[in-house]
């Protein structure tokens, strides 16, 4: 059902509210603007699918923050952005929720699996994905996109009890609350501007003062950008902003002689950039910024990453989840290497089912060896502890 006027959207919400599963999804652009514009609020109960027109509703989306924040399950795939560009049409982040995505992984599913192929293997059936790239800003919109919005949300209430009840078997649910937490917490999406240099190409190659003018300037581009809702590279490209970064220039013919720094940025902006460069200067040495640097994982323990990454393929393949799911190579490396620090594999369900063994064999309490073809780990007193 399309929803594009008040009324439809004031009748609807009750049905919405009283769902005892939702499925959401958005469709947006972004080109052009800071902000993701919303075009669409695709809505589906286990027996009936809703497009809410959120450009000819767009004064009356907080209608749907009640819906929101009702008690049903909220069922997302791949769901960070429209979390984020719900939360500011709305006022309110969606919760509880379930990303079929995340959820998936615990399932055996390729890592980031899309929602096309999760559709076709759960269900069989394949969706026609021809709108995907879509102009959603367009209207009247074509009984084409509005089928496609549609198929974006119907089938997930069927994948989602699907999936809840094989993990809840499984015992993994418990797995998935700490990310299902963080995905729904509106702190997850609030940017920093003094953080926003730690995302700078080529911020490392700087020295400390100019990577304390850097972060000045940075958060002044991002804070630039919001207001006037534009992209941060129309205002000033990674580039340039390092080279301003770089030289520190006191006045505006010192911007103009920099390159990307164009003449509009120059006329409109240079006081306010100007000062934060001049901020950046200002910074007493003890408090400049520092780019942590992880010190080069030694030769030696690169043998012993590809060790740890053989184990862990095998109970990957055992739990029937994706090998990734555990640690990256470069948290293997790290954990090969003696840094557990913040590693994934130092707790919660990794831990037990993977890291622990992992550990004993670092510590040399367990051996690995090939029996019949398999990896088979032992005690270093010879009795059979585990096979792969």
């Amino acid at each position: 059902m399309y929803i594009h006027d008040t009324q439809s959207l004031e009748d609807v919400v009750p049905v919405l509210a009283a769902a005892p599963v939702l499925a959401l999804d958005t469709e947006f652009m972004r080109e052009r603007t800071y902000y993701a514009r919303l075009c669409l609020v695709q809505v589906a109960t286990p027996a009936d699918v809703f497009v809410i027109d959120a450009i000819k509703l767009a004064d009356d989306l907080s209608l749907l923050a009640p819906v929101l924040a009702a008690p049903a399950m909220k069922v997302l795939h791949a769901g960070a952005q429209d979390v984020e560009v719900l939360l500011r049409a709305t006022g309110v982040a969606p919760a509880p929720v379930f990303d079929t995505q995340v959820a998936a992984t615990l399932a055996g599913f390729p890592t980031q699996v899309g929602y096309a192929q999760l559709v076709k293997e759960m269900t069989g059936i394949v969706i026609d994905k021809a709108d995907t790239f879509t102009d959603w800003t367009a209207r009247p919109l074509s009984a084409a996109q509005l089928a496609y919005a549609e198929e974006d949300v119907r089938h997930l209430p069927g994948i989602y009890l699907t999936l809840r009840d094989r993990l809840g078997r499984e015992g993994r649910l418990e797995w998935l609350a700490e990310d299902f937490e963080r995905l729904a917490d509106p702190a997850t999406y609030a940017a920093d501007p003094l953080a926003q240099y730690l995302r700078v190409k080529r911020a490392s190659t700087l020295d400390r003062r100019s990577l304390g003018v850097l972060r000045e300037i940075a958060a002044w581009r991002e804070t630039e950008a919001q207001r006037a809702d534009i992209p941060k590279r129309w205002l000033i490209a990674d580039e340039s902003l390092v080279e301003i970064a770089r030289r520190r220039p006191g006045s505006a013919a010192g911007l103009r002689a920099i390159r990307g720094v164009n003449e509009r940025v120059v006329s409109r902006a240079a006081s306010g950039l100007l000062a934060a460069v001049a901020r950046g200067e200002a910074i007493p040495d003890a408090e400049l910024p520092k780019l942590s640097k992880r010190e080069r994982i030694p030769k030696d323990a690169q043998p012993i990453a590809d060790l740890l990454s053989a184990v862990l393929k095998v109970r990957a393949r055992e739990h029937g989840v994706a090998p990734a799911l555990f640690a990256t190579r470069d948290e293997i490396e790290r954990f090969a290497a003696g840094d557990h620090a913040d590693n994934p594999l130092t707790s919660g369900w990794r831990h037990s089912l993977a890291g622990a063994e992992l550990e004993a064999i670092m510590e040399g309490r367990v051996g690995v060896s090939v029996v019949d073809g398999r990896i088979t780990l032992r005690p270093t007193g010879g009795d059979a502890h585990d096979d792969g």
